[in-house]
């Protein structure tokens, strides 16, 4: 086992906290109703995305529906691909799993954050330019809690939908758990 002090002394790969958790999920309605039993909403559904970027070195368009809560600070996103075209979900789904997939950092410099886990060794298995909203990598660590990590470049348009999702949260009573979200 490593002593403390010499994993604090490692240099930080990715910047700050953690501030969403994303779950690959087959039924994102489903997903949604266990969340608001659990108490966490409002939830802010977009559907009929489609996410286009590199998957492993190849180009690939995923059609998607997302959903996104938070849970004091920390944002959770749900994640439902609407077909089989290969991508970073379907991976997650035909190798048995569901649920619990990424944790991801947002970063206000995307290329220095990139630069520090290029030099980590840890390789990027999905990235895009969420369609010129904002830059993201999703990165396999070596080892850790999570699969995969998620980088996201912080722009105003991210920003505001995650100040929007978090500010709706604080204070929710439960009423209008399910809201539209349009991008």
């Amino acid at each position: 086992m490593t002593p403390t002090s010499e994993v604090a002394a490692r240099p930080a790969v990715l910047p700050g906290a953690a501030r969403q958790i994303g779950y690959i999920v087959r039924d994102i309605d489903q997903a949604v109703r266990s969340w608001l039993e659990l108490g966490v909403g409002p939830w802010y559904v977009l559907r009929g995305q489609t996410q286009t970027g590199l998957y492993r070195g190849r180009s690939c368009s995923a059609p998607l529906s997302i959903a996104f809560s938070n849970t004091g600070d920390l944002q959770v996103e749900l994640i439902c691909q609407e077909d089989d075209t290969p991508s970073i979900y379907t991976e997650f789904l035909h190798a048995g799993h569901e649920g619990f997939h990424q944790l991801a950092w947002w970063t206000d410099d995307f290329d220095a954050t990139m630069r520090a886990v290029a030099a980590a060794g840890w390789p990027v298995v999905w990235s895009g330019d969420g369609d010129g909203a904002a830059r993201y990598a999703y990165v396999e660590p070596p080892a850790g809690p999570a699969t995969i990590v998620e980088i996201m470049e912080v722009t105003a348009a991210t920003d505001g939908i995650a100040t929007l999702v978090r500010q709706a949260a604080q204070d929710w009573d439960g009423s209008d758990p399910i809201r539209t979200l349009s991008v």
